[in-house]
């Protein structure tokens, strides 16, 4: 396989150098790269389990089919422990079964806010509860949904992170048809004269969607891992004549310069939800939530693939400070105590390819387009 590998490294480097030759341009460079991630690089994990029971979509979670599933982790700022905790809490729960993926969702809030009633707004301009799903786990062409506790929903197909290109890079006019959304309120909504508890939300996405752009476009199988993760932005609010109101920024006047609250459940460590490589992992079990617990098999993969992240973002830097990638491997800073991690750069004037050999096989790819993917050999 590393014959093969190395052949391959070869042919794009030879192209590489050709093209930076014709266009007057050098691999050179004395600059020695490095990153180190804000926060501890540590996705959650969560084992989905199969139903047999259907649930009812009516946000109604108290019930035989929710009862022994358990919840994710309370949610954390998205800046994970570089900010306090949060101030309410927020969970998460997920079920699988032949013809849908359902979450569950408890969110606390002493004042229950909505105001948007029409499909495919821009949700996070009220308070909402979302959902991220990247089926291959390539970083690109990945599912965004959100809703708020009117029961409106806003789905749409993100082709790649914000971070590659902002227009455009969304398709709004796509839907999740079948879709199915439930909403239940522990209080009033729209009330400020009472001090609210909760709401709750209950989603089935059919896998008639989601597969599409799922590995062999098909349902997981068992054992199989999804890149997921959640979010819940939470607005600051005032009571301004019996009027929920947002709090404006007492230096602008201006209320959306007045930032929300970003509360997730695997935090990437900057405000960006888009950042894929940091959402957590959902693997699927056949086995039912009273069958026992099933233990979350880590994929030693990953380790490689994050390492292939890091020098990414080293590439960004250089691109940066001097308008071109590097190909020269002792620019980089290479990630510590990855066991058997030795990545091949092959470069073009405006593109790069990092490839590293798999712990199981294979090799691992990543672009300058924050694509990452495996090919066999």
């Amino acid at each position: 396989m590393m014959k093969l590998f190395s052949a391959i490294f070869c042919c794009l480097l030879l192209g590489a150098c050709q093209q930076a030759t014709e266009t007057g341009t050098t691999a050179t460079t004395t600059t020695t790269l490095n990153y180190e991630h804000p926060i501890p690089y540590e996705p959650r994990e969560y084992v989905c389990y199969q139903t047999a029971q259907a649930p009812v979509i009516d946000g109604q979670l108290e019930n035989a089919v929710w009862e022994k599933v358990p919840w994710t982790v309370d949610f954390v700022d998205i800046e994970g422990d570089l900010k306090p905790k949060t101030t309410y809490r927020t969970r998460a729960k997920m079920l699988w079964d032949e013809q849908y993926f359902y979450f569950a969702a408890e969110i606390e809030e002493p004042h229950l806010w909505a105001t948007i009633t029409e499909r495919d707004a821009v949700m996070y301009n009220n308070d909402d509860f979302e959902i991220f799903i990247d089926p291959d786990g390539d970083g690109q062409n990945y599912y965004e949904f959100e809703m708020n506790a009117n029961n409106a929903v806003w789905d749409l197909l993100m082709l790649y992170p914000y971070r590659v290109d902002t227009m455009p890079n969304y398709l709004n006019n796509w839907d999740i048809k079948g879709i199915k959304t439930g909403v239940t309120l522990v209080g009033t909504l729209n009330d400020p004269s009472d001090t609210d508890s909760l709401w709750r939300v209950e989603i089935a996405m059919p896998w008639s969607a989601l597969k599409e752009l799922a590995p062999e476009a098909r349902m997981p199988k068992d054992g199989e891992q999804w890149r997921v993760n959640f979010s819940r932005v939470d607005w600051h609010m005032d009571i301004v004549e019996g009027v929920y109101k947002k709090q404006i920024d007492p230096k602008t006047g201006i209320q959306q310069k007045w930032p929300e609250e970003n509360w997730v459940w695997s935090p990437s460590g900057r405000v960006d939800m888009h950042q894929t490589e940091t959402w957590g992992f959902v693997q699927f079990s056949n086995q039912q939530p009273s069958d026992g617990p099933v233990a979350f098999q880590k994929n030693p993969d990953e380790a490689i693939k994050w390492a292939l992240w890091q020098l990414y973002f080293q590439q960004e830097q250089h691109w940066e400070q001097h308008g071109s990638y590097t190909n020269q491997k002792s620019s980089f800073t290479l990630p510590k105590n990855v066991e058997g991690f030795s990545p091949q750069v092959a470069t073009t004037p405006n593109q790069f390819e990092i490839m590293a050999a798999g712990v199981k096989g294979g090799i691992w790819h990543i672009n300058e387009r924050g694509r990452i993917w495996w090919t066999e050999q």
